[in-house]
């Protein structure tokens, strides 16, 4: 990911929207996400182990909604 900051501008003092856009923006750039992977180590293997059943799992999903149309 890259190194970019997030800002946001109060306007008019209105916090609660200042926050709300900022929380968006931090989903949008991923880095609550890479925040939780960081957490904890996995090995190499681990990962593409679990990228390999997530891609068997939307792929038998895909064919089951296609099954259904």
């Amino acid at each position: 990911m890259k190194n970019s900051k997030v800002s946001v501008k109060v306007i008019k003092g209105n916090i609660q929207q200042a926050l709300k856009k900022f929380k968006n923006k931090t989903m949008d750039l991923g880095h609550l996400q890479e925040l939780r992977e960081r957490q904890q180590f996995l090995k190499p293997s681990v990962v593409k182990r679990k990228q390999k059943k997530d891609a068997i799992r939307k792929e038998k999903w895909d064919r089951e909604r296609e099954a259904q149309l």
